[in-house]
């Protein structure tokens, strides 16, 4: 991609003395206009991705359908915490903004906020738990934890098993040690049956119950 004022120039060497504003007019005439990227390039997709899409819908249709709970889990942006600017805006007095701080920079004593989603697809509703340290696998699990004694064990009384989606890589990936270890402490705690499934690609599925060891 080549600026007007790099097109200019290039004209210029093979004889064509022209400014850059005459380039981006001669441009849009020509129907041209100024646009951004797309995100429409994807990798080659693997032949057995409908499959194992299918076996994900499948494993979270049999928990529903016999009232066990199924959740999908992600962490979401990390936001500074403090007086920072967003791009929102909000009605004031004439000439009153509400100031922030100049600088980005996250403050050292309030940190960042690290939410943990969980997404109930049964009950259809959200439940977030906000740290302030790092995005970690215990603070993965712990988030889950406090959802299941803040709300799932209520919504789910009866509830022995537990399914859990989650994408394949972060705090709750699947080659992540401390996450399989950290959710089989939960699963004994609670007598509930965990299983992982994780999103293609690395779609795989694993099964924790109070009496799994971890690996």
């Amino acid at each position: 991609m080549k600026s007007t004022r790099t097109l200019a120039r290039e004209l210029a060497r093979t004889g064509h003395k022209v400014s850059a504003d005459t380039v981006a007019d001669l441009l849009r005439e020509e129907g041209f206009s100024l646009q951004a990227n797309a995100k429409t390039i994807e990798g080659s997709q693997h032949p057995d991705r409908d499959a194992q899409f299918r076996y994900l819908n499948e494993q979270a249709r049999d928990h529903r359908d016999t009232g066990q709970p199924v959740i999908s889990v992600d962490t979401k942006k990390k936001e500074l915490v403090g007086e920072f600017k967003n791009n929102g805006r909000q009605w004031r007095p004439p000439a009153d903004p509400v100031p922030v701080n100049v600088h980005d920079f996250a403050d050292p004593q309030l940190g960042k906020a690290v939410p943990y989603g969980i997404y109930d697809l049964a009950a259809d509703t959200g439940w977030v738990n906000v740290g302030t340290d790092h995005d970690t696998a215990a603070f993965a699990v712990e988030s889950i934890r406090r959802w299941w004694c803040g709300q799932g064990r209520a919504a789910y009384p009866q509830a022995t098993r537990l399914l859990i989606t989650a994408d394949a890589g972060g705090s709750n990936g699947y080659r992540t040690r401390a996450w399989k270890l950290e959710l089989a402490r939960l699963a004994a705690e609670t007598g509930l049956t965990i299983t992982v499934c994780h999103l293609p690609p690395g779609t795989q599925c694993r099964c924790l119950n109070s009496s799994s060891s971890s690996q």
